[in-house]
């Protein structure tokens, strides 16, 4: 198992800074080159560059009213829910696909379906 991961390409954990402009504050995020990667084939789905989706991505979290104190961590948890709901065909793996296309209501409330089923499976018999 472990061989998978040990030989994997070393320039995937090896971390990079980004500076970019947010509302004319420069900011500076540091991550790990794979979740870049993610990050920029999310952006190329919907015609954005790298800058412009994480610009949208802090506007609409601000607007949905989420603390993004540790907004490296958010980015993160985008790039690895990104690559799971593909797994679990919920994204499609075309790229050619724009994420805006898709019915995020639907997915959101499959997502949700299947945790209360994983909470029901973990459960505990008494």
């Amino acid at each position: 198992m472990c061989k998978l991961f040990i030989q994997a390409d070393p320039e995937l954990w090896v971390s990079r800074t980004h500076s970019l402009r947010i509302d004319g504050m420069v900011t500076s995020v540091r991550m790990e080159n794979v979740f870049w990667q993610v990050l920029t084939e999310v952006a190329a789905r919907d015609g954005m560059n790298l800058p412009q989706m994480i610009t949208r991505l802090y506007h609409e979290s601000i607007d949905a009213g989420h603390d993004l104190g540790n907004f490296t961590s958010f980015l993160r948890v985008c790039a690895i829910r990104y690559l799971a709901l593909q797994l679990s065909g919920d994204i499609p793996r075309d790229t050619a696909v724009p994420i805006a296309s898709l019915d995020a209501n639907t997915i959101l409330s499959r997502a949700k379906d299947h945790l209360l089923d994983q909470r029901t499976i973990d459960k505990p018999a008494h």
